[in-house]
């Protein structure tokens, strides 16, 4: 895992002049080296993708399925290779490597699912008003333009999947920039892409630098964004080109309603543990993990002693261990972000009840009460292993503690009563409501995407395909309907 990594242009291995290490998060390791385009080399990719939209388009459904099919059966094949490339880059556990590494083999699967079926064409009668006899209205959907994809580092892999696998179905071309801290799972993806036999051009995966980002963005020739990642970096790229067709998939600070009816001890045992669990997975770096719990105050005593007590049996550790819940941030920059906002909100008079130190890129799982409204960490995404408890009296003021945000990303709402799931799914100002569970699941042919500050746009492989094309109508007339 430590030698020189080639980026892929055009479809095509390709060096450039300079490079830079992809290191540990968790002992400071070299995990790899990657080779950096040059700007004619970026050029160059641009040119191909742009030269290349229509042939791509007109390539047949079968052939873009067959190699969508080909990467996913080669995700699989080497899952535990791959799995470890994810840990040893970002950080994360293992168990939850394997996991991601099963979730993009299903997502390039989806999409060869997709490619298969979409697009077969609505015909719409025109009859219905007279002036619209004898006519047929005919729509499919085409392709907006080539696809800067831009990734962040939490998920390295599979949300370079949910890219690449939609543009490749829906025959479009893509530019796609992994994130520069985890680089290597996504050109890992190159690998599996060279051996499809796809348009040259249609796809480039290029490792560029944050700071050379800007021109691509402006880039006329590439007239769809989807990027995933913090609010400042969208929605500036969306100000940034307001011309342009944007997907945003941002940040959250996602809630866990506990409402009362939720109440007995197995109820209570398995909404802490899910809480736990899902609070501090991917150390806490997802923007749909449990950063608030408001529960009813009819069960917030039961409840919280419980919360804690799952949180501290989280396992700390080696990333690479089988046994380890909790690895490290992906930098000791982001742990220290995270220490400083839980000292601010225990100095304005939140209550530590358990975590709260650092160790290097490793912040210990923790959990805060009484945290003041107006902290930083209660208004913004903390993207680390900090969870803090609320309590509420009553539905309306745990569904209403849940919208007093700027983000709405997901919720979700431990309730046994089919009506009080309704209400929630009316009143909850987010992108998803996952009722009996936490809002950090995502299945990744859903659906996904958020509201207010969380973003525009969904993604889910047949919802990005959508976003990726757009409807064309074709009248045919003088028709015998």
């Amino acid at each position: 895992m430590t030698s020189t990594h080639a980026f892929w242009l055009a479809g095509r291995q390709a060096t450039g002049e300079t490079a830079f290490d992809v290191t540990s998060p968790w002992d400071g390791r070299l995990v790899g080296t990657v080779s950096v385009p040059t700007d004619a080399q970026t050029e160059e990719a641009v040119a191909a993708a742009y030269a290349v939209r229509d042939e791509f388009a007109a390539t047949p459904a079968h052939v873009r399925a067959a190699a969508l099919d080909h990467v996913s059966r080669g995700l699989a094949e080497r899952a535990e290779e791959i799995a470890r490339l994810i840990s040893a880059e970002n950080g994360k556990p293992m168990k939850w490597a394997r996991g991601e590494v099963g979730r993009a083999v299903s997502v390039f699967r989806f999409a060869s699912e997709e490619a298969r079926r979409f697009n077969g064409g609505e015909a719409q009668r025109l009859d219905t008003d007279a002036g619209g006899q004898g006519r047929l209205a005919f729509t499919r959907r085409f392709p907006k333009g080539v696809v800067l994809g831009i990734a962040p580092f939490n998920f390295p892999l599979n949300l370079c999947a949910h890219k690449i696998a939609p543009a490749i179905a829906a025959g479009v071309p893509i530019i796609l920039k992994p994130a520069p801290a985890t680089p290597l799972s996504g050109l890992l993806i190159g690998e599996l892409l060279a051996g499809t036999g796809l348009p040259a051009g249609s796809w480039s995966i290029l490792p560029v630098p944050n700071d050379r980002m800007p021109a691509l963005v402006q880039d006329e020739r590439l007239p769809v964004i989807s990027f995933t990642g913090s609010e400042k970096v969208g929605y500036a790229i969306m100000d940034s080109v307001p011309r342009k067709h944007c997907t945003l998939e941002l940040g959250g600070n996602g809630a866990a309603v506990v409402l009362a009816d939720w109440a007995s001890e197995e109820d209570l045992d398995r909404a802490a543990q899910r809480i736990a669990t899902f609070s501090n997975y991917q150390g806490g770096q997802s923007c749909i993990s449990v950063q608030r719990v408001i529960a009813d105050a009819s069960v917030y005593d039961r409840l919280l002693p419980r919360i804690v007590a799952a949180v501290e049996a989280q396992v700390t550790g080696d990333p690479a261990d089988d046994t380890t819940d909790v690895g490290p941030l992906v930098s000791e920059d982001a742990a220290q972000r995270v220490e400083a906002w839980v000292q601010e909100a225990v100095g304005a008079g939140a209550t530590l009840l358990t975590g709260g130190k650092r160790d290097g890129a490793s912040y210990a799982p923790t959990v805060l009460a009484d945290v003041p409204a107006e902290v930083t960490i209660s208004c913004e995404e903390v993207f680390g292993p900090v969870l803090t408890v609320h309590r509420a009296d009553g539905e309306a003021a745990a569904l209403a503690a849940v919208n007093d945000s700027k983000y709405g990303l997901q919720a979700g709402v431990f309730t046994h009563d089919l009506q009080a799931a309704f209400r929630a799914h009316r009143a909850l100002e987010v992108g998803g409501v996952v009722i009996g569970d936490v809002p950090s699941y995502r299945a990744d042919q859903m659906p996904y995407g958020g509201a207010k500050q969380s973003g525009v746009g969904r993604e889910g492989v047949r919802f990005a395909m959508e976003d990726y094309t757009y409807e064309r109508v074709m009248v045919l007339t003088g028709l015998d309907l």
